[in-house]
């Protein structure tokens, strides 16, 4: 008899592991409180960074580049691009200096071997039209990176997962946990329906402390600003004049995309944002438009006036140090923990369910010692996050 497998959630961390789990022979049931994509979180969106520049941070940088290769292995295996190299262009308004996100990432990625561009104020307003090049003097181009039509491809997983035999039931509110004393059983839902399994994994993203409140020292939620601005001219905010891009992300965490299919420039911030509940209201904070527009009056000043075409609050699941937390519930026999995505999670979505599912199953992988369970004892930085 198969081993079972009840998974809450079904966004990235939920449908890769059910998808890991499932090829290597378990019963898998995947249950999601909303559809699939879930609207409010945080991989439902037109699109996520994909990137392998991490600083000198060995882990994430060899974990983005096997996730590039398996972006393109789907890409190839669903006959749509869904992942788009379309580059990644890193700029400083500062000096190349030693222990800057950019010079880390340039001399890292150079040593093993990747073909970087460097960028100087003037290669950037020959090649890259947009940008105020007066104002951005070092930088490069990562040829390697690009962006992915997050939602799309969750929709896609979700297919797979379901041809695979995962069985997945939407729209299943939680209700209370299933235990035996501290061991958890499964999962009764609001309608009081009981799911039971071996193990069952969280994959709740921000509402992970929702529903296991034990978790609040080390996960929590995190609001992050997003806006979506519709250029007249679109065809000239599309690569490679206009790629994935990062403006001293490393100090104030601005980045943003290229057009999508729809004429959409995304807009973002990766900054240290505000602590919410995954449940209240989302609301954009007063002033964010003009903080945005401000930016882009300073970056790319034909931008500061494009009309606005949506806006979002993306809920980051943050752990306490920057990385991710996979791994067994040490007080909880039969839980396991996938989340603490802290923002930067999707662009590892090929690796994710590998990773999940060793955890699991408790086999040895070495990029899981960095995700293991851990006291939340002073912080971290995951290379490229806005901490002031």
């Amino acid at each position: 008899m198969n081993s079972s497998a009840l998974i809450l959630g079904g966004g990235t961390f939920g449908l890769t592991a059910a998808l890991e789990l499932r090829a290597r022979g378990w019963d898998v049931t995947l249950l999601d409180a909303g559809g699939i994509p879930h609207p409010d979180a945080a991989s439902t969106d037109i699109s996520k960074v994909v990137r392998m520049d991490y600083g000198s941070d060995e882990q994430y940088t060899a974990m983005g580049e096997l996730s590039i290769q398996r972006w393109h292995e789907w890409n190839a295996r669903w006959g749509q691009e869904l992942y788009h190299e379309d580059g990644f262009l890193i700029m400083t308004r500062g000096g190349m200096q030693p222990g800057s996100f950019e010079h880390d990432s340039h001399a890292f990625l150079s040593a093993r071997g990747h073909r970087l561009e460097r960028m100087g104020s003037h290669e950037l307003r020959v090649a890259h039209p947009h940008w105020a090049a007066d104002s951005f003097p070092n930088g490069y181009l990562n040829p390697r990176g690009g962006w992915a039509e997050s939602g799309r491809v969750v929709m896609r997983l979700k297919q797979d997962a379901l041809t695979a035999g995962v069985a997945i039931h939407e729209k299943v509110p939680f209700g209370s946990w299933i235990q035996d004393g501290e061991k958890i059983c499964g999962m009764q839902d609001a309608s009081g329906r009981k799911w039971h399994a071996d193990v069952t994994v969280s994959a709740l993203g921000a509402w992970t402390t929702e529903y296991l409140p034990w978790l609040s020292d080390r996960l929590w939620a995190t609001a992050q600003p997003v806006f979506h601005f519709r250029p007249a001219d679109p065809g000239t905010y599309q690569a490679p004049a206009f790629p994935v891009w990062a403006a001293d992300i490393g100090l104030t965490g601005w980045y943003g995309f290229p057009a999508n299919a729809e004429g959409i420039v995304k807009v973002a911030n990766h900054g240290p944002g505000r602590r919410v509940r995954a449940g209240d209201v989302r609301i954009m904070p007063q002033g964010e438009e003009a903080r945005f527009r401000q930016f882009l009056r300073e970056t790319f000043p034909a931008l500061a006036d494009a009309p606005l075409a949506g806006t979002r609050i993306c809920l980051y699941g943050d752990s306490f140090d920057g990385h991710f937390l996979i791994d067994h519930d040490p007080a909880h026999p039969g839980l396991v923990i996938a989340g603490g995505d802290s923002g930067h999670a999707f662009k590892f979505t090929p690796v994710l369910g590998g990773l999940i599912a060793d955890a699991v199953e408790g086999k040895a992988n070495p990029w899981l010692k960095r995700f293991a369970w851990r006291e939340p004892a002073g912080t971290g930085s995951e290379g490229a996050r806005a901490k002031g």
